[in-house]
């Protein structure tokens, strides 16, 4: 049998993540995301019981663009995906990408042990971080 290496979500993700405001309007959203040439913004939780969001281009796309709304009018909240799902950074990638896979997602928020995003993760991150090893 062919034993793989044990992958950490950590070291395929990408950090720094960016975080918004779900008050925060489409169009400051759409500029931030220009200004980190990123795909993706976590929202930030309101208080220490909420849960994270995430805001991608497809849901501008989908939610703003394609229903011809004004992004100056339209809030984050109101087109983000909340809650998001949230995968440790110390876990296995192989388990990460199961549970992607199983969702239909293409993307997570990855978080700390103390819950504090870290980074993000794609599958297209963890495919190509598995495949160079």
């Amino acid at each position: 049998m062919n034993e793989t290496a044990y992958i950490k979500v950590a070291e395929a993700m990408t950090g720094n993540v960016r975080m918004i405001s779900a008050m925060a309007t489409v169009k400051e959203a759409i500029q931030a995301m220009r200004e980190a040439d990123v795909s993706s913004l976590a929202v930030e939780r309101r208080d220490e019981r909420d849960e994270y969001g995430l805001l991608v281009i497809a849901d501008i796309a989908r939610e703003v663009i394609a229903k011809n709304r004004a992004a100056e009018r339209v809030n984050v909240y109101e087109v983000m995906s909340k809650p998001v799902l949230c995968l440790p950074a110390e876990m296995d990638i192989k388990y990460a990408v199961r549970l992607l896979v199983r969702f239909g997602l293409s993307r997570a928020l990855v978080v700390d042990s103390q819950r504090a995003p870290v980074g993000i993760v794609t599958l297209r991150d963890m495919v190509l971080r598995f495949g160079a090893d």
